[in-house]
Formats: C-alpha cells, sequence, structure tokens
C-alpha cells in the first residue's frame, strides 16, 4: 500500500469546540480508537489555551496508553489526539519488573486547584480496559487529597465511586490508598491506586431498584489543627442524620502536621468531612465538605453542611449520584450489544450530562433513551429513601460491545 492510499484510509479526526468536557472527550477517544481534535481553547482568555492541570492529564493519558500522539499548537488553543492501545509498557531499563509496572505522575503546584479526583475518575474509567493493570501513584506540590470549588475528595472516590464498579463484577484488586492528606491550595499529598481487574466486556446493566438508605459511613479528617475539630463536626453531623436513621458511623483521623509542598514549605492546614449513604439495594450517595483558606468555615458549619448535602443527594434519588452517573454510563456503552437501563433522579440529568451523551453519540457509540419511570419497585415512602416515582426516570443505554480490544479472548 502506498503513502497516499494510507493517509486516505486513515480515520478522520472529530472535531469538537472549546475546552468543555476535554477530559472525558479524551476518555472517550481513547476508548473507542477514535481520533479527536479540539479547537478554540479558551482563544479570548488572558491565559488562553491548555491550562496546568489539563497539560497535566495529557501527561497521565500518555502514560496509561502505547502509541498514543498529541500535537499542541503554539498557543495551546488547538489540540489533535490519535490513541494508542490502553495499557502501560514497563521501561526496558528499569531494574526489576514488579517496580516498573508502578507508574508515577507527579502533579505540579498550579495544579492545585484540581484535587486528584480530577485525574482518578479518568484513569479507573480506562482501567477495565487495559491490557495490564494500573498502578499509579499521585504526588507532587499540586496533589490535593480534599474536597476543593471543583473536584470532590479522595476519601468519597474511595467509598463513592469504586464501588460502583461491583456492578459491572469489576471486584477484584482495587484500591485507592491515601497516603499523605492534603489540603487546598497547599498540596503535598500522596495517593495509591491499584486496578488489577481488566474484562473483556462490562455485562448488561439493569439497576432499577434505588431502594431505601440503610446505613450511613463517614471520614472526618484534620490536618494540622486541633483533633477536637473533628469530634465537632462528627457531632455537629450527627444531629442532623440522627432523626433519620441510626445506623451511623463516622470515622475520625487526625494529622499532626501538614505535608510539605513547593520549596519544602509546609502543606496547607485544614479540615473536612466526606459522608457516604448506602440503600438496601447498593446504590449510593454521597457529600463532602471541608475548611477554605478564603471563607472562614467552622467544624460545626462543615460538620452540618455535609449532612445538609447528604441528605439533598438523597432527596434527587435514583439508583447512580451525579458524581458518579458519567462513570456508569461509559461503563454501559462499552458494554454487550444490549439494552441497560438505569433509573435516575431529574436532579442528576443536568445540562454538563447530556452534552456527555451527545459526545458518546459522535463517537458512533449506542442510542440512548430517556423516558418517564412508571414503576414504584423500591419506593415506598417514609424515612430515608422514600421517593414520588414523577422524580425518576429511565435512562436506556444501547452498549457498542467493543470491549477491552488488547485483551485476549478466554
Amino acid at each position: 500500500m502506498s503513502s497516499k492510499q494510507a493517509l486516505s484510509n486513515a480515520p478522520q479526526a472529530l472535531a469538537f469546540t472549546t475546552s468543555a468536557s476535554l477530559r472525558h472527550r479524551l476518555v472517550q477517544a481513547t476508548l473507542t480508537g477514535k481520533p479527536i481534535k479540539i479547537t478554540s481553547i479558551r482563544p479570548t482568555s488572558l491565559t488562553p489555551g491548555l491550562l496546568p492541570h489539563e497539560v497535566s492529564f495529557l501527561r497521565l493519558l500518555d502514560s496509561l496508553t502505547n502509541g498514543g500522539v498529541f500535537q499542541i499548537s503554539e498557543t495551546g488553543t488547538t489540540l489533535l489526539y490519535k490513541p494508542g492501545l490502553i495499557g502501560h509498557t514497563p521501561s526496558p531499563n528499569s531494574a526489576t519488573s514488579s517496580a516498573s509496572k508502578i507508574i508515577k505522575h507527579e502533579i505540579s503546584a498550579e495544579s492545585s486547584a484540581r484535587g486528584v479526583t480530577y485525574f482518578l475518575e479518568p484513569a479507573c474509567i480506562l482501567a477495565p480496559f487495559s491490557k495490564s493493570p494500573f498502578h499509579v501513584v499521585f504526588c507532587g506540590p499540586g496533589c490535593v487529597t480534599s474536597a476543593t470549588d471543583s473536584d470532590y475528595s479522595v476519601d468519597t472516590f474511595r467509598t463513592a465511586i469504586l464501588p460502583l464498579y461491583a456492578h459491572f463484577n469489576i471486584i477484584a484488586k482495587l484500591e485507592c490508598r491515601i497516603t499523605k492528606r492534603s489540603c487546598s491550595p497547599g498540596g503535598g499529598g500522596e495517593v495509591n491506586l491499584t486496578f488489577g481487574h481488566q474484562i473483556r466486556l462490562p455485562p448488561t446493566l439493569h439497576l432499577r431498584n434505588p431502594g431505601r438508605v440503610k446505613r450511613i459511613r463517614g471520614v472526618s479528617y484534620t490536618i494540622g489543627v486541633s483533633a477536637g475539630n473533628s469530634q465537632r463536626m462528627i457531632h455537629s453531623a450527627r444531629e442532623v442524620l440522627n432523626r433519620f436513621i441510626n445506623d451511623i458511623y463516622i470515622y475520625s483521623e487526625v494529622v499532626a502536621r501538614a505535608p510539605s509542598a513547593q520549596g519544602g514549605k509546609r502543606g496547607t492546614p485544614g479540615f473536612g468531612m466526606s459522608l457516604v449513604a448506602t440503600s438496601s439495594t447498593d446504590c449510593i450517595y454521597s457529600a463532602d465538605w471541608g475548611s477554605n483558606p478564603d471563607v472562614i468555615r467552622t467544624p460545626e458549619e462543615v460538620g452540618r453542611g455535609c449532612a445538609l448535602r447528604l441528605l439533598e443527594e438523597i432527596a434527587k434519588g435514583g439508583c447512580v449520584q451525579r458524581i458518579g452517573v458519567k462513570t456508569m454510563v461509559s461503563l454501559m456503552m462499552m458494554g454487550s450489544e444490549d439494552v441497560g437501563r438505569v433509573v435516575l433522579g431529574r436532579g442528576v440529568v443536568d445540562e454538563d450530562f447530556v452534552g456527555h451523551l451527545r459526545d458518546w453519540k459522535a463517537f458512533g457509540c449506542g442510542e440512548v433513551l430517556v423516558k418517564e419511570w412508571s414503576g414504584s419497585e423500591g419506593l415506598a415512602g417514609g424515612g430515608l429513601g422514600g421517593m414520588d416515582a414523577g422524580q425518576l426516570i429511565s435512562l436506556g443505554v444501547v452498549g457498542k460491545g467493543v470491549g477491552n480490544v488488547g485483551r485476549k479472548v478466554a
């Protein structure tokens, strides 16, 4: 085949504009193997082009794949991405094969405005379709484990997002461990992610019974401040939640000193809380809140505010909460060529989620059907979890059936 014929047979890059959903569009391109071209990335901004945390994500994506090509314009306002195969190839110069499989991703101080979950969530979406297990260590002066204005905390990711993979029978060798806690904007934290369960094709999901909340668990943490702040947060949260349910346990973790950030300086001290409610059908609702150096918040305000946010998430209803719905849809899209169904609350379906579904359609994946939920299973009133069926919708997703192209068929 001549070079001209090879160029004519090469797939055309899908065109997108603006920086909206840039992270998930790159993940969708990697899963489907289709190149994309994103233009008009903040062309009128005082700092045009890709931001530091977006460049850091490109470096992470390059580490998690083989053969991918990134082309960025001089101004950074145009990005061309040709995806490769998902899976990290050990370096031949490494001393041992086990140590070479560990990917160390250092987050710069300029990226501390975003929490480390900005990187964790897409990495875990790619992990089941990898050729080999993932073991990634996130560190650096910009590694923030607590909740920020744009991202939820690692505690919420560990207890509310990772369990979603169990609905697709992805349960083995999954671990997310916080080695060093940190608060924004100081950074200096460290998180270890191990994802060793790779599958050929996710099964079709049918999740239509939200159930009733049966227990609430949580973590209250303090970093470089008095340990009494943790108990004050727990007491304030329980004052709100005890009126609804008795099975509540909130773990307290105290870190005496904030980790070192850039230049050996001490990171930002702070405190926060993460709460997770589990229903009788293993549906999960979560909320977290923490201190902010720009806004004065007492531990009582953080504990009560986190509890009220959890009640708000439960009130939205459905089987999947807002922060986990993109993960669920992505796995359903890559699943078997069948119709999967999941019940969502109306508050979960916003403009950002609709745009996510449209992006999947642009990549040629399965159709989506949204309709009123007319069922009554699991919707009995009273307590936590009672909800009118009119507040719920049914989302049907047709799987593409691509699955893991790098994994051998058994």
